[in-house]
């Protein structure tokens, strides 16, 4: 019957749990509609703005290079003049003028000067090795033979083995009759004007990434320096570039990847810029959205979910506090709660009840373990919880002596002046050893009128020593039958003479036997015996 009744009470649901329940659904419902409907709108409005940010930066890309483009040809150009009499000068002259130039804008890797019959005149730096030896490269010729600005498409030195890309500017003296060209060089592979001014751009921070192309669709700038050089033009916004369009569009690129990209001309050399973002961004982004509307309306449904639940547990607590409480009876230490008031009736007298009934328990209980520890005619420890304290101490490893004490001719006192005299005695002997042990000491009615007292860390000569106190004061002072009372006591030391209680009491006992046997009213230190001391 009772656990039909436990099976039935588990089948039921509580008030707590149905109120939460209901709040909890309502919200949830409430909020999955709210995702949906932003989700949606704010998928849309995230790759429009993606792709209008990412034409914005390629439009603004395109702009530096033009302008970078334009202040490189201008140096060229202002450099071209500083050489139009260049046949009138040195070497050293040259070199000195190039190396100049190349520390003053850092515009180029390489800058040289070639004269009309191709040699070239000298380089900056020295490095590159060309200076004295004639053009041998198709741009450079090119370059040679237009007698105009040149620009020439990526190709590998055939002296360095780098990829570069040459600017070049034709040199005419006074007359106008042309001298050569001076040329300079950008390393794709290697630092280079444009990574110094687009190699921490920021698009690259949240996902977007940009590179840059050769008017025929040659990657010039890439993050992913392996792919300088690669052809690209079968890239669908690349092929509009090519074309000379500027727009942004969805588009999926050659590894399949769907992508939001702006792209733009640069109108002074014809290369493109292209900005694009990975569709991940935006569902990264879309992400962060939806965590933040849950956030936010986490917030008021903790709050009401905490209403609901804190008023159920206020009103459950005191029984559940009650319940462990008593079911904590005779299994451990029970400490009582304060008596406070509570707001509800029922609670409050349940709970005045059940302390009251707690406090004459615990009350009875502590009397009972008192009494199960005491000698009830001294108030010293038993005997129960000496051999206790004893096996604790061996168990610790823990020093001490133990001083067993008889008092001499107790049964005459006993048969003299009666038992009742004799407890008074026992209770007379137990003041005096109190007062004449430490309060961290253990004294012990062992039974009868045989006493025991612990001294932990001290040794049997210290021990020897509180004996002899006990034994004089108990001596010399009055007593309840006033006439001199002495006492006998031996006295044992762990570990020296036993390495168990019931062997150091026996060694104790014996010392004890050895000064009644000597005439009583004297204390003696046990022997230590020769296979005990071996052991």
């Amino acid at each position: 019957m009772l656990n039909e009744i436990k099976a039935n009470q588990r089948n039921k649901i509580s008030l707590a749990t149905l109120l939460v329940g209901l709040v909890s659904i309502s919200v949830l419902l409430t909020l999955t509609i709210l995702l949906v409907a932003s989700y949606q709108s704010k998928k849309k409005s995230l790759i429009d703005t993606t792709l209008t940010l990412n034409f914005s930066s390629a439009g603004k890309m395109s702009q530096t290079i033009d302008s970078l483009f334009k202040s490189m040809r201008s140096s060229l150009y202002y450099s071209a003049g500083i050489f139009s009499n260049i046949n009138a000068m040195n070497a050293d002259e040259v070199y000195s003028n190039l190396e100049l130039m190349r520390h003053s804008s850092n515009y180029f890797n390489s800058i040289s000067v070639v004269d009309e019959t191709g040699l070239v005149r000298n380089v900056s730096p020295e490095s590159v090795g060309t200076a004295g030896k004639y053009i041998t490269t198709e741009a450079a010729k090119a370059a040679l033979v237009s007698q105009k600005p040149y620009l020439s498409k990526p190709y590998i030195s055939v002296n360095s083995k780098r990829l570069l890309v040459f600017m070049s500017e034709p040199i005419f003296d006074k007359e106008g009759i042309y001298r050569g060209f001076i040329g300079g060089t950008l390393y794709l592979e290697e630092y280079n004007i444009l990574n110094m001014i687009f190699g921490s751009n920021p698009t690259d921070k949240v996902g977007s990434y940009f590179y840059i192309v050769e008017s025929d669709g040659q990657v010039l700038f890439h993050r992913d320096t392996t792919r300088l050089g690669e052809d690209n033009s079968a890239n669908q916004v690349v092929r509009k570039l090519i074309q000379g369009q500027s727009g942004y569009e969805q588009m999926v690129n050659l590894k399949g990847e769907v992508l939001l990209a702006g792209y733009v001309k640069v109108p002074e050399n014809g290369w493109g810029v292209v900005v694009q973002s990975p569709i991940s961004v935006v569902y990264e982004q879309l992400r962060r959205h939806i965590t933040a509307i849950l956030l936010y309306a986490i917030l008021p449904f903790s709050l009401l979910m905490l209403i609901v639940i804190g008023l159920a547990r206020r009103l459950a607590k005191p029984f559940v506090s009650l319940a462990d409480l008593v079911s904590k009876i005779g299994r451990e230490k029970v400490e009582l709660p304060e008596g406070k008031q509570h707001w509800n009736r029922e609670v409050d007298l349940l709970s005045k009840a059940v302390r009251y009934a707690l406090t004459a328990i615990k009350k009875q209980t502590d009397q009972l373990t008192h009494d199960a520890m005491t000698d009830p005619l001294t108030g010293l420890t038993n005997r129960r919880t000496l051999e206790a304290i004893m096996h604790k101490w061996i168990e610790e490893q823990t020093s001490f002596s133990i001083i067993i004490m008889d008092i001499d001719r107790f049964k005459s006192i006993n048969d003299t002046y009666g038992h009742q005299a004799g407890d008074e005695v026992l209770k007379h002997f137990a003041k005096i050893i109190i007062s004449a042990v430490r309060p961290s000491d253990v004294c012990c009615r062992f039974g009868g009128e045989e006493f025991i007292a612990l001294i932990p860390q001290v040794a049997a000569e210290e021990a020897y020593l509180v004996a002899e106190r006990i034994r004089n004061t108990l001596e010399n002072n009055a007593n309840p039958v006033g006439k001199p009372i002495t006492v006998s006591q031996g006295i044992a030391h762990y570990s020296l003479h036993s390495d168990s209680a019931e062997g150091l009491i026996h060694m104790a006992d014996q010392a004890l036997y050895k000064a009644k046997e000597s005439g009583r009213n004297q204390t003696i230190i046990a022997k230590i015996r020769s296979e005990e001391h071996s052991h």
